[in-house]
């Protein structure tokens, strides 16, 4: 069964720049949208985990901040 749907141009350009050349829209679009998501992977950790990895994205976050001014700061 197939089904028409309506996308608007900008959806359905970013569909046709990432569908292969051996693939249908139909095929690309279920390809692009089974892939895993951040949401299944709530209940794999616990809140210890989650506030460790959160404290580590926000310290390397911090620490390229530091090196751009650092960089910036040579070039002033």
């Amino acid at each position: 069964m197939s089904r028409q749907i309506r996308l608007e141009d900008d959806v359905y350009e970013r569909i046709k720049a990432n569908k292969r050349d051996d693939e249908s829209f139909s095929d690309a679009v279920d390809r692009l949208i089974s892939g895993r998501s951040l949401r299944d992977l709530r209940d794999v950790f616990d809140d210890d985990q989650v506030s460790e990895m959160r404290d580590a994205v926000e310290g390397a976050d911090q620490a390229d901040r530091d090196e751009v001014r650092e960089v910036a700061e040579r070039f002033e």
